[in-house]
């Protein structure tokens, strides 16, 4: 008798990349910000604890949060940011990048590390000063001062600078880059209407607001040439009145194409509208008609699975959704229906690091899922979906600081802690953020 040769679950498949290089597997843990810097903005033997334990997770892919390209323009003040020089030599904090690049590839997977500016979504307490396609404030509780337009050169130095960073990331040791183009932070902002004014070259027209990607995916290329996995993350849609649209998003993602990328991540939203949470934001700037959800995709549970189906349409390489994703059994209709290649996953591993290796093996189900556990109240005023602005906000921040202190857990070498109160992480939140913030400006006098 003919033994029957069983396929091998989805999840578990290798997968080859545009460049040549293979994935062990289709699942990644998508970027989250660590915050776990020293004061000089450079890597940490947290990073190394933390992306060790993630490796040894099972993930085929690793994506770093925000890695910058300005340290004078913070996403937070907990951020890792290279600043390198013009040409040629090593930044400062070099080995302490190649430590970090080392344990995040223990277990034979990859790490790309996600290379960023923060725009105008940089804090009060880490810059006074943000910059963006124009002088458009983004108005959150206070909390973001009026970004200035930058000059035409500047943009030209920014789009080498994501160049030269990618250079480092590949010399220190990383195997690929992913270029972040969404959620509101510098080259997304570009490509909205609400924050491009421009009237030159960078605005305007789709094609101009499109163009600081563009030139900065083709400058990364060239600077790790066509072997080196390079991939983008985009908006599906900002998810807000006169924003970047999914219609506008189907083009860039038409003209990414002739860029030789590796893999696009779709994702939405920004500060204003987090829909990348699962939530929304202010009613009055929230996108009137939203794309009716089927049953299928409300059973997937992924935020944006719809816009992946209509992206996958006119996209030539790899696709790969991230938000949501919760079930074994959605993730792997997902790849076998051909709608994405790659599976994201981000909160799930802050409290269970091996969730992919579990999820794979078949010994788990369902990724763990505490969302539904962190708010001030189910429903009423003080509920993720309160009237009250600033209430829903806690709601949200909230959720993501509880989240924040289990990467904090992590990295220190500790076990999560599922306990922990969601006040009581959202003040633990703001505390280490202001005496980061103070230590890092400190350290730049």
């Amino acid at each position: 008798m003919n033994s029957i040769e069983l396929k091998q679950p989805e999840l578990k498949q290798p997968f080859t990349l545009p460049c040549g290089v293979v994935v062990p597997n289709r699942l990644c843990k998508a970027a989250m910000t660590e915050g776990v810097a020293n004061s000089k903005l450079q890597a940490t033997q947290r990073h190394a604890t933390l992306y060790k334990r993630w490796a040894e997770g099972g993930a085929g892919i690793l994506i770093t949060g925000n890695v910058l390209i300005d340290r004078n323009i913070l996403e937070r003040p907990g951020n890792v940011s290279i600043d390198p020089a013009p040409e040629h030599g090593e930044p400062d904090g070099m080995d302490a990048l190649r430590t970090w690049a080392k344990a995040g590839t223990s277990n034979g997977n990859h790490l790309w590390m996600q290379i960023s500016h923060a725009g105008r979504q940089s804090p009060r307490y880490v810059t006074n000063q943000p910059v963006g396609p124009s002088a458009v404030q983004l108005e959150l509780l206070g909390n973001y001062a009026p970004p200035r337009a930058l000059r035409e050169d500047e943009i030209l130095d920014l789009i080498q600078r994501f160049a030269r960073v990618a250079r480092i990331a590949k010399e220190a040791g990383f195997t690929g880059v992913q270029v972040h183009g969404a959620h509101g932070y510098l080259l997304s902002s570009f490509l909205s209407p609400v924050t491009n004014q421009r009237t030159d070259q960078w605005g305007g027209s789709l094609e101009n607001r499109a163009r600081f990607l563009l030139e900065a995916v083709r400058a990364v290329r060239k600077a790790v040439g066509p072997a080196f996995p390079v991939a983008v993350k985009l908006n599906s849609d900002d998810f807000r009145k006169g924003g970047f649209s999914n219609e506008e998003c189907l083009q860039v993602v038409k003209w990414l194409n002739d860029e030789k990328i590796d893999l696009l991540e779709i994702s939405g939203g920004t500060y204003e509208q987090p829909r990348l949470l699962g939530h929304t934001g202010a009613a009055d700037s929230v996108k009137d008609e939203q794309p009716t959800q089927r049953e299928s995709t409300k059973k997937r549970e992924a935020y944006f699975l719809n816009y992946a189906r209509a992206i996958r349409e006119v996209a030539t390489m790899p696709l790969m959704v991230t938000g949501g994703f919760r079930s074994r059994e959605a993730m792997e209709e997902a790849l076998s229906d051909g709608v994405c290649d790659v599976i994201g996953l981000g909160r799930p591993l802050c409290t269970h690091p091996d969730t992919p290796k579990q999820l794979m093996n078949g010994k788990i189900d369902r990724a763990a899922s505490f969302e539904n556990m962190l708010k001030l109240a189910d429903k009423g005023i003080f509920s993720p979906a309160s009237p009250v602005l600033p209430l829903k906000l806690i709601n949200v921040l909230g959720a993501q600081a509880w989240y924040y202190q289990q990467i904090f857990r992590l990295a220190d070498g500790l076990e999560a802690k599922p306990s922990m109160s969601l006040i009581g992480a959202f003040f633990k939140y703001l505390f280490n953020e202001w005496t980061t913030a103070f230590k890092v400006k400190r350290s730049s006098r």
